[in-house]
């Protein structure tokens, strides 16, 4: 810290001063306390400052001088000092240090002043004799002491003592976490590793530390880490520190932390692997892992994890969950994607059939029912296999209402898929009653509404969408909100459903995955009724079916087309949040990405996708997201 900057220091502390006084006035009034004259900043002492400021610093020095000996504070003294300096008068400065030290013998601080004047004469060897003095003089002092003389060194940019001199006090006060203070220092200098190593030798001493560890890094290594220096010196760090420390478990619990903040699946996979085995959990870490790939679209770990499960055997906690997991995560990750071959589907289909053969179909194995009906019906057209399945499933007993619920949602879809809406409304409705304000009972209104959309019963959709708008459900709430005023914009516009009930008969055909004659029937609108307020509405259609079928740089045309033709539309924040994925996901452009997350942030800023879209640049950014 430089001269001025001091100077500064001093200033600033003064006006905080009277801003605190003018902040208690209130208070001191009612307690007809008395504010003590000496805290308020003297004529003498602004002016004292404004000698400074203007570099008079005869004039400063003289009324500083006075000041001190009158008030000798630390600020008044250092403020001397500083005038002093500046006008090179080192032997009164020697003189004023040398009288410091003697009348505070306990307050270590003064010493350095001494090193820190022959240095502003430029006689280093002088002044690095006399730092190197004062830390010795560190066996005669308190603990606290340690942090006066390291704060002082600071205060000097002496950076390179203050560390010495915390590492001085580590080896005298071995109780002392000294290690914070010292992990600041090295943060400053930019030495990450060292910085780190002082986080990871505190587990060392006591490893209740942890948690204060974890919070101190969570900081460090988002906010502060925008390079990802400090990332990267944390892993390579704990890996050195558990291939040289095989037994310290500490440190696999905290590369696994650490590795889950990154979503590192792959790295804390392992660590919860080792952890497991070490501590016999019985595969419960794993689990975790498992749950936490899958959310977040990791199916590859979340399949290793299940496996490793597996692999222990029946006597595992987790085993029969990890196998009713490992088809459902296998599924979503051939459905989520459109990577995948027939074969892919028809595998999955034998490997759910093996399992239900050997666990039974009962009410623990439901869901695996209830996704091998869907297989068969979606994927593999056996749509009367699945629909005699599914009425096999809900009539299983002991099983919860909930998921006989979902059982008859899934027949419903499928009896829609299959063109009989009479039956799939029926089931819709019985859902909706028996669960009328529960989350499964408003997922069954908004199926039967988007039914009752699909075959032109508009008056009757609104009407349920209208309620739903007020659901719990954020999710369901706006799907509502969104099909409602499509309904709305497109019958007001001209009195006729021709153009909406053409534009619903195409989204029911891309239910049947029936997408080719979707495209032809979209087509047809467009031809038909050009310039019709669905114009949007049909580009954004035909983006998920080309998405659908993979036909990606299709589907970023369309959606690059609703950007730029119908920017103020409502489904132009949508797009823009397609599009980003798109480029995320697919194209791999990890740049493009971020460039329309941000178009979305900055343009959009009330929309429901912009939260998401900040949470996603950040962490294309490097961020850690909790």
């Amino acid at each position: 810290m430089n001269l001025l900057n001091s100077f500064k220091y001093y200033f600033l502390t003064c006006f905080f001063i009277i801003l605190s006084i003018s902040a208690q006035a209130q208070w001191d009034n009612k307690n007809k306390s008395v504010i003590p004259n000496d805290t308020i900043p003297s004529n003498e002492e602004l002016l004292a400052i404004q000698f400074f400021q203007n570099k008079e610093y005869d004039k400063a020095a003289e009324l500083f001088e006075k000041i001190f000996k009158k008030k000798p504070t630390y600020l008044n003294y250092n403020s001397y000092l500083n005038c002093l300096l500046e006008m090179k008068e080192y032997n009164k400065a020697q003189k004023l240090v040398k009288k410091q030290v003697k009348d505070n013998p306990n307050d270590i601080k003064y010493s350095i002043d001494v090193g820190y004047i022959y240095k502003q004469s430029g006689d280093i060897s002088k002044a690095n004799q006399e730092y190197e003095k004062t830390i010795k003089q560190l066996n005669n002092y308190s603990p606290q002491n340690v942090v006066d003389l390291a704060n002082a060194f600071i205060y000097r940019s002496e950076f390179d003592y203050a560390i010495e001199t915390y590492k001085k006090g580590k080896k005298l006060f071995k109780s002392y976490p000294y290690n914070y203070p010292l992990a600041d220092i090295y943060e400053n200098k930019k030495e990450y590793t060292e910085m780190m190593s002082e986080y990871l030798d505190l587990l060392d001493i006591n490893e209740t530390y942890l948690n204060e560890i974890q919070n101190k890094l969570q900081v460090k290594i988002t906010e502060e880490d925008a390079d990802n220096s400090k990332k990267e010196a944390l892993k390579a760090l704990l890996l050195k520190r558990i291939q040289s420390n095989s037994d310290k478990i500490i440190y696999y619990k905290l590369l696994l932390w650490f590795s889950l903040q990154q979503k590192d699946f792959e790295t804390a996979l392992i660590q919860a692997k080792a952890l497991d085995k070490r501590l016999h959990l019985q595969g419960e870490i794993v689990y975790n892992i498992a749950t936490l790939a899958t959310s977040n679209d990791n199916y590859d770990v979340a399949i290793k994890s299940h496996e490793y499960i597996i692999s222990k055997g029946q006597e595992s906690y987790y085993y029969y969950t990890s196998r009713i997991e490992l088809l459902n995560v296998s599924l979503l990750k051939i459905t989520t994607t459109i990577n995948y071959s027939q074969q892919d589907i028809i595998n999955i289909e034998k490997n759910y059939l093996s399992t239900i053969e050997e666990l039974g179909k009962t009410s623990t194995t439901i869901s695996l029912l209830k996704n091998l009906a869907h297989i068969q019906a979606f994927y593999l057209n056996k749509t009367k296999e699945a629909i005699d399945l599914l009425k096999e499933t809900i009539e299983i007993k002991n099983a919860s209402p909930s998921i006989i619920a979902e059982c008859k949602i899934e027949l419903a879809d499928i009896l829609l898929f299959t063109d009989d809406v009479w039956e799939a409304t029926l089931l819709y409705s019985q859902v909706e009653k028996a669960f009328k304000n529960e989350p499964i009972g408003f997922e069954a209104k908004l199926k039967n509404a988007k039914l009752y959309y699909y075959i032109g019963e508009y008056d009757w959709a609104k009407a349920q969408l209208d309620v739903l708008k007020a659901s719990t459900s954020k999710l369901i709430s706006n799907n509502a909100m969104d099909l409602s005023l499509l309904i709305s914009d497109n019958i007001d516009y001209d009195s006729s459903t021709v153009p909406l009930s053409m534009y619903a008969r195409a989204e029911l055909l891309s239910f049947r995955n029936m997408d080719n004659q979707a495209l032809i029937l979209l087509d047809s609108i467009s031809f038909l009724f050009p310039n019709h307020p669905l114009a949007d509405e049909i580009l954004f259609r035909k983006a998920q079916i080309k998405l659908k079928t993979g036909l990606y740089s299709d589907a970023d045309t369309l959606l690059k087309q609703i950007i730029s033709n119908y920017p103020y539309d409502i489904l132009a924040d949508k797009a823009l949040f397609q599009l980003a994925g798109l480029y995320e996901t697919h194209f791999k452009n990890k740049n493009k990405a971020m460039e329309f997350y941000q178009k979305l942030i900055t343009d959009y800023p009330a929309s429901l996708f912009t939260v998401e879209a900040r949470k996603k640049y950040r962490l294309l950014r490097g961020d850690i997201i909790n």
